[in-house]
């Protein structure tokens, strides 16, 4: 796999691409932000790590720039633990974020978690359509009323998800271990990010929603809204 580090620390980078490369991926690394988006211009990764601290255009700018061509999935890396710079980093389209320091087998464990999702989301489901949404799964393509959507691969995997049980209330922590992994059991915060993303593509009013349903402490029922199921 073709894995990019950006990051602003070259003994980071160094020490990233040694360890990685020894689990058989090929690691380029970038130099800082601009550095990065130069490197995906020239070739786009499988797999982009990047680091949210640097100097210049920071890792939340780098993310939003990528996820505006972009569905590559992004692992950011951080020394800060701040709840709201972990939101804040999802929001800007990250797939998955990882605290320095961090051991090499985490963050293998959380590259295979997100190629795993990412893999799953092309099994087959086959085509449902929901109200307006048509989801071929078959062909990987979402529409809304005729208009293609642009998904993430965090956000298609979650809409996958729902969608193979329409109707029904999909519980939290089924909904984190088929997206995420099973270590993501507890992790309701990357839900609700998740969710509400997936809302402000498919909803007219993501504050009042009528295809993706919260069900309170339980989980999401995606649902057609001509059927007003609430």
């Amino acid at each position: 796999m073709n894995i990019l580090v950006i990051d602003d620390e070259m003994q980071i980078l160094r020490t990233l691409r040694t360890s990685l490369s020894a689990y058989g991926h090929r690691v380029e690394i970038a130099l800082g932000g601009q550095a990065g988006l130069d490197s995906i211009n020239e070739e786009m990764p499988d797999l982009i790590i990047l680091d949210l601290s640097m100097p210049g255009i920071d890792g939340f700018e780098v993310c939003r720039r990528i996820r505006s061509f972009s569905k590559v999935p992004i692992l950011v890396l951080s020394a800060r633990e701040a709840e709201r710079d972990k939101v804040k980093a999802l929001d800007s389209g990250a797939d998955d974020f990882v605290n320095k320091p961090f051991g090499i087998n985490e963050l293998l464990a959380r590259i295979r978690a997100i190629m795993r999702r990412i893999n799953d989301s092309t099994s087959d489901v086959g085509h449902v359509l929901v109200g307006k949404l048509d989801l071929d799964f078959d062909r990987h393509i979402v529409t809304l009323d005729g208009k293609r959507l642009k998904l993430s691969p965090t956000e298609y995997s979650l809409l996958k998800t729902l969608a193979a049980n329409v109707g029904q209330v999909v519980r939290h922590e089924t909904l984190l271990a088929r997206v995420w992994g099973a270590d993501y059991k507890a992790d309701n915060e990357n839900l609700r990010v998740a969710v509400n993303h997936l809302r402000r593509k498919i909803e007219i009013d993501p504050s009042q929603p009528r295809y993706i349903i919260t069900e309170p402490w339980v989980g999401y029922r995606l649902c057609d809204p001509s059927e007003d199921i609430q």
